[in-house]
């Protein structure tokens, strides 16, 4: 619910001011307002259950020195607000119709490896897994 510039988060109860600039502050599922907070628990929970997110990858400029076992540049992914992200490791591959793939490299918050694609260089999507055979 908004009122005066605010709204009531549906799940933590809390009255937190509508942003002005950038987002709006808020989610809006099943027609209930969420604040930015809670999105990245609702995320978080999700990613643990599942073994999948779909998040958004930022990257640094290559680098030319090597870091760890060839992989070139650091970046992040995070959800959609930036309220839950997680620093990577990057790669860039070839792929046949996107040209271009970045493979990431990172430690997800049930503390296990997860890795993620992004095709092509129009998009910041990032199909994310937990690893298999991690303990």
């Amino acid at each position: 619910m908004k009122t005066n510039g605010n709204f009531l988060c549906s799940l933590c109860g809390q009255t937190k001011p509508v942003a002005t600039s950038g987002g709006t502050g808020y989610a809006k599922t099943n027609g209930k307002l969420i604040c930015y907070t809670c999105c990245a628990d609702i995320n978080r929970t999700q990613m643990i259950a599942t073994g999948k997110a779909t998040l958004y990858l930022t990257c640094e400029p290559q680098s030319n020195e090597r870091l760890d076992k060839g992989r070139r540049t650091l970046g992040k992914v995070s959800n959609w607000p930036g309220t839950l992200s997680f620093p990577c490791h990057t790669r860039t591959g070839k792929h046949n119709i996107a040209k271009v793939r970045y493979d990431v490299w990172f430690i997800g918050p049930d503390g296990k490896k997860w890795h993620g694609v992004t095709y092509g260089d129009y998009t910041q999507v990032c199909h994310c897994k937990r690893m298999k055979g991690t303990p």
